[in-house]
């Protein structure tokens, strides 16, 4: 019961069906941007992801090290949705730019959460609160913003709050933040390894 009533918390952060950072069939292609002219000579220009180097972890004990890989285990369950909300909110946001009238925008948004919430439910339902707790502050480290902010913009601060109030009632707060110096800092560090496919 908890686990579906935080999952439908979730439903309204999706706002498109596409992940536009995946490549069809793993090929990305080269475009002019990619190549420099100097005087005579054309470079490509390759942009290298950041490399973070970690020693390996040391567990105090048998309970702390099957925490450990169950962090691995929610961070890789939760991290491509809150990647997939990021790249849904900026699509999302400039579409509904493009739309003439308020109206419009608001009937949009609510086509746009009725169907997410019976594509992605699903797959919400199956999630633990821990892991929904933990993909409210992944929304965070990703969009710079707390799940309660991009509610109350694009649903409107009503509807937010009554969300973030139904949230508290299982122990969870749209308002959490990420915090990697803190009480994210071994999430960080999954999240980094994750994000280089070391894990």
């Amino acid at each position: 019961m908890k686990v579906q009533l935080l999952s439908v918390i979730f439903s309204g952060l999706f706002l498109s069906f596409g992940c536009p950072w995946i490549k069809a069939q793993g090929v990305s292609t080269l475009n002019s941007s990619d190549f420099v002219l100097n005087k005579s000579d054309t470079m490509q220009v390759i942009t290298l992801n950041d490399i973070y180097v970690y020693p390996p972890p040391v567990f105090k004990s048998p309970a702390e090290e099957a925490q450990y890989w169950k962090l691995i285990r929610d961070v890789k369950k939760t991290l491509p949705y809150s990647k997939m909300i990021y790249a849904t909110l900026i699509e999302t946001y400039e579409y509904i730019q493009t739309l003439p009238t308020e109206k419009e925008r608001e009937n949009h948004l609510k086509r746009m959460e009725k169907d997410l919430y019976a594509q992605y439910m699903p797959v919400l339902k199956k999630m633990t609160l821990t892991q929904g707790k933990l993909l409210i502050r992944l929304v965070d480290r990703e969009c710079n913003q707390s799940s309660y902010d991009l509610l109350k913009a694009f649903l409107g601060s009503t509807r937010a709050g009554f969300w973030n109030i139904f949230a508290g009632i299982f122990g969870a707060s749209l308002k959490s933040t990420w915090d990697p110096n803190g009480k994210d800092a071994a999430a960080e560090r999954v999240v980094e390894l994750v994000e280089m496919g070391v894990l």
